[in-house]
């Protein structure tokens, strides 16, 4: 089992150790970040984080089991008016945790603070269509796919496409256990 807690300062040196090239930065985060990741970039993203009419709630992932940080995730864009938010920047930075259902877990928990604690309407969410795995974990949390963003990011000289996929509250309300 896993655990979400507010992400700080104390937690950049493991995060930045996992974001080891500019394609795996590019794919964990689109264009937020430049590589190398740096505490400095950490730190604009975290400045006005996890306060209580915050537009972004970023976390680390805790192993109930060992209390070790194993992860990474966020909702951001939390628009009150209309009742939505995006997740993002999900890593499983361990690798030894990784297949084990973390991911699913993750976004499990991130849906709960979304819809039964922030009462949104609507979550959505981007991956590059070839991660097939991670596409796999939203689509089996309950998540459906919108739209493809064909080549919407480019990494060198190739382009990478983008699905779209969102849920409701009421599809929350079937799915969540």
């Amino acid at each position: 089992m896993i655990e979400l807690q507010y992400f700080d300062r104390s937690d950049f040196q493991q995060l930045i150790s996992w974001i080891d090239s500019p394609q795996f930065l590019l794919q964990w985060s689109g264009s937020v970040f430049n590589y190398p990741l740096t505490e400095e970039q950490l730190e604009k993203y975290i400045e006005n984080a996890n306060k209580e009419e915050s537009d972004t709630l970023v976390y680390k992932v805790i192993d109930q089991e060992t209390g070790d940080v194993i992860g990474h995730i966020s909702l951001g864009k939390i628009d009150r008016k209309n009742n939505s938010a995006r997740i993002g920047k999900v890593l499983v930075g361990n690798q030894d945790v990784r297949g084990k259902g973390i991911g699913q877990q993750m976004i499990k928990a991130i849906l709960k603070i979304a819809f039964d604690q922030l009462h949104l309407h609507r979550v959505s969410l981007g991956v590059f269509d070839f991660n097939t795995s991670a596409m796999a974990c939203y689509e089996k949390a309950g998540f459906i796919k919108e739209g493809l963003h064909r080549d919407s990011s480019k990494n060198g000289d190739e382009y990478w496409s983008l699905w779209e996929m969102s849920m409701l509250e009421d599809e929350w309300l079937e799915v969540r256990t």
